[in-house]
C-alpha cells in the first residue's frame, strides 16, 4: 500500500463536522417549530449558542484517528444531555409561550440521532478511506528500543485503521535491522522524511538529549510522544500538581473514591433499584414465585453470603433456580444436574439476578461493579491474581464490565478469573457514569439475546 502523509484536506475535517451538526439543528428547529408561536429565529440562535458552547467545555470534537467508539458515544450522551436542559431551560428564563413538549422530546429524539449517526459515518469514512487509500496516514518513528517501544510498533502494525505509518526505531543501545539509525541521525531523517510524529522512549535517553529533542520538535511543528518505562505504572491515571511552579505527578484514585461520585453513583443506584422494584419486581416476583413453588419444594429465593466491598460479606439474593441441595458453595457447570427447567430459563435471561435490586436498595451491591465472587473463589484465587483485592475497593454490582464482556459462567482455570479481575480493574480505575450506562445497555440487548455462557 501506498501511504501519504497528512493530507491537506485534514485540517477541514473538524469544521465539516461542527458545520453537519449546526446544520442538523438548524434544519429540525425550521422542520418542527416553524409554525410555533414564539419566536423561532431567536430560539435557534439560542441552540445554536447553547450547543457550540457545551461543545466546547466537553470537547465534543476532540475525535481522534485512535478514540474509541466508546469514548465517541460518551461524548455524544454528554454534549445532548446539557444541550437538551440548555433548550428546555430557555422558555422559563426568556419569557417565551408556545412550548411544547412533545415537539421539544421529538426535535431531540430526531437530534441525538442525526447527529449520532453523522458523527460515526465520518468516523468510519474516515477510518475506511485510510485502509482502502492508503491516504491521510502519519509517519512516525520511535526513539528507543524498549518492550514498551516493540508494543507500540505493533500497536501501529495492526491498527491500520489508525492511520499511522512507522518508519523505524533509532537507538544508541541496541543494533539490529530495525533499527534505522542513532540518536544523532533523528533530526535530520525527521527533516528528510517530514516525520509528523516522534515517540521518544524515556528510558532510552538522557536528559540532556530529551530537552534537546523537545526543542527541536517545538521549533519544527512536529509532535513528540513519551512512551513511559513501565505501562503498569503509567497507565492507570496521573495527574500533574504544582507545588508554585514545581511539577509534581501523582498517582490520583479512581473516581470512585471521590465522596461526591459515591453520592451520586449511590443516588443513581436507589433511583433505578426502585423503578425495578416497583414496575418490575412487584408483579414479577408473585409470578416468578409461584412457578418455582409449582416446580419443586423450597424457598422462593435463594440467599447466600457473598464478598462484598472491602471483603465484608453481605447476603445477596437469588431467585431459586436449583433443587435443594447441600452443594451451595459449588459453582454451577454447563448442564448442572441441580437446575431446574425454570431455573435453566432464569439463568439464561438473568432473571434470577433479578432480586439483587433488594441488595442494591440495602446498600450492599451497585447497579454496575464487579460481579459478587463465591467465597470458595475468593479464597482460591485472591493471593495468586496480582490486582484481585482491587475489586473488593468498591461495591460488587448486579452486571459489569466483565460480564458483558464475555467473562461470566464456570472458572475452569486461573485464566478465567484472570480475564475478570482485568476488566473489573480496568472499570473502577477508569469508571465513568456514561460507562455505567454503557454496560447496563448492553446488559439489557444481552437479556434479551441469551447468553451461551449463562447457565
Amino acid at each position: 500500500m501506498k501511504y501519504t502523509r497528512i493530507g491537506r484536506y485534514s485540517k477541514y475535517i473538524r469544521p465539516i463536522s461542527i458545520l453537519i451538526d449546526l446544520l442538523i439543528i438548524i434544519t429540525l428547529t425550521h422542520l418542527l417549530f416553524h409554525e410555533a408561536s414564539f419566536n423561532t429565529g431567536r430560539y435557534a440562535g439560542f441552540l445554536l449558542l447553547s450547543w457550540s458552547i457545551v461543545a466546547f467545555i466537553v470537547d465534543f470534537y476532540q475525535v481522534y484517528r485512535f478514540t474509541t467508539q466508546i469514548e465517541i458515544f460518551s461524548k455524544i450522551t454528554k454534549q445532548l444531555t446539557v444541550f437538551a436542559l440548555l433548550a428546555v431551560a430557555y422558555f422559563p428564563f426568556s419569557g417565551e409561550d408556545g412550548f411544547n413538549k412533545w415537539l421539544i422530546i421529538k426535535f431531540f429524539v430526531l437530534c441525538t440521532l442525526s447527529v449520532a449517526l453523522a458523527k460515526f459515518v465520518l468516523f468510519y469514512l474516515l477510518r475506511e478511506y485510510r485502509l482502502i487509500t492508503g491516504s491521510n496516514y502519519r509517519s512516525t518513528i520511535i526513539i528507543g528500543y524498549s518492550d514498551e517501544a516493540l508494543q507500540l510498533k505493533k500497536l501501529f502494525e495492526t491498527k491500520v485503521d489508525y492511520g499511522y505509518h512507522f518508519l523505524g526505531f533509532f537507538s544508541d543501545k541496541k543494533e539490529n535491522e530495525e533499527i534505522i539509525g542513532k540518536y544523532e541521525d533523528v533530526q535530520d531523517y525527521v527533516l528528510k522524511k517530514n516525520v509528523d510524529e516522534v515517540y521518544c522512549s524515556l528510558s532510552d535517553l538522557s536528559n540532556t538529549k530529551i530537552k534537546n529533542l523537545v526543542d527541536f520538535m517545538y521549533e519544527n511543528n512536529r509532535n513528540l510522544k513519551f512512551i513511559p518505562d513501565t505501562k503498569d505504572i503509567f497507565s492507570k491515571n496521573l495527574k500533574m500538581d504544582y507545588y508554585e511552579l514545581f511539577p509534581v505527578l501523582s498517582l490520583s484514585k479512581s473516581a470512585l473514591n471521590e465522596p461526591e461520585i459515591q453520592f451520586t453513583k449511590r443516588f443513581f443506584d436507589v433511583l433505578f433499584a426502585l423503578l425495578v422494584i416497583v414496575f418490575v419486581l412487584s408483579w414479577l416476583v408473585p409470578i416468578i414465585g409461584l412457578l418455582i413453588k409449582l416446580e419443586s419444594k423450597g424457598p422462593i429465593f435463594f440467599i447466600q453470603g457473598r464478598p462484598g466491598i472491602n471483603q465484608e460479606e453481605f447476603l445477596c439474593y437469588k431467585f431459586r433456580s436449583m433443587v435443594l441441595n447441600q452443594s451451595t458453595e459449588h459453582e454451577t457447570i454447563k448442564d448442572d444436574p441441580r437446575i431446574t427447567k425454570l431455573g435453566q430459563f432464569m439463568r439464561k435471561t438473568s432473571i434470577d439476578e433479578m432480586p439483587q435490586f433488594f441488595n442494591v436498595l440495602l446498600g450492599d451491591m451497585s447497579i454496575v461493579g464487579p460481579r459478587p465472587q463465591l467465597w470458595v473463589h475468593n479464597n482460591a484465587y485472591r493471593d495468586k491474581i496480582k490486582k484481585y483485592f482491587v475489586r473488593h475497593s468498591v461495591k460488587p454490582g448486579i452486571t459489569g464490565l466483565a460480564q458483558i464482556s464475555g467473562y461470566r459462567g464456570e472458572i475452569n482455570n486461573e485464566r478465567d478469573m484472570e480475564n475478570r479481575v482485568k476488566y473489573d480493574v480496568f472499570y473502577i480505575e477508569n469508571w465513568s457514569f456514561y460507562l455505567d450506562l454503557k454496560i447496563i445497555f448492553q446488559t439489557i440487548i444481552d437479556i434479551f439475546k441469551g447468553d451461551e455462557k449463562a447457565f
